[in-house]
């Protein structure tokens, strides 16, 4: 039987960090339909750089911002079974379209930056770590893409029993039914998870003026 009476919970739960999830230098390189390793849902770009929003107003608020990116030696060996998809080679070591998106997503030296060699966060890395450090309870997740890195750090973090929320103005897919799918599938899990990026920066507002 599907639960009738879900806890009501707020959208920041306890101490907040913003997740920015493999928003890299090659997301802005070509144009929406171009060729490119992975799929990428019309209008992604713009997506990400609506993420900026969010990156400002949560140091605005004193909120911890954590760069996530993914990245693979130039040999492959860390690959594993990724490439038996839909996915052909990207984020290499030695290709500078792997760096953060330094610029647009205004990185700086005092920011929190994970690096990964698989599609969840949490996945040999030491960014539970950081969240216990940090006494972090909820994670608001953007970046790309939706139906991969971003649901699948968001499926280990409620597992880890994180309060999670998807900011899905500033979350893009491989294709929009994806995109909506993983949406749906992280709503399913955490009844509240998907929130605008209008209403986490007023969360985020509420938030810092709470701890100042």
């Amino acid at each position: 039987m599907a639960n009738a009476k879900p806890p009501v919970r707020a959208l920041i739960e306890g101490n907040p960090a913003l997740v920015v999830i493999d928003i890299q230098a090659g997301t802005f390189v070509g144009q929406d339909g171009d060729a490119r390793a992975i799929d990428h849902m019309p209008g992604y770009a713009g997506r990400m750089l609506a993420a900026r929003q969010a990156i400002d107003a949560a140091r605005a608020a004193g909120i911890p911002v954590i760069f996530i990116q993914e990245v693979h030696r130039p040999d492959m060996v860390d690959f594993g079974r990724e490439l038996d998809g839909s996915e052909d080679v990207h984020c290499l070591e030695d290709n500078p379209n792997t760096a953060l998106a330094v610029a647009q997503m205004g990185v700086r030296p005092d920011d929190y930056h994970i690096r990964k060699r698989r599609y969840s966060a949490f996945f040999g890395t030491d960014f539970e770590i950081l969240l216990r450090g940090l006494k972090i309870d909820t994670l608001l997740l953007c970046g790309g893409l939706t139906d991969v890195c971003v649901h699948y750090t968001f499926v280990d973090g409620h597992q880890s029993d994180y309060f999670c929320r998807v900011i899905e103005d500033c979350v893009a897919g491989s294709c929009i039914e994806a995109h909506e799918a993983a949406l749906r599938a992280m709503e399913y899990l955490q009844r509240g998870a998907r929130r605008s990026l209008a209403e986490t920066v007023e969360a985020m507002r509420a938030h810092g003026a709470r701890a100042a």
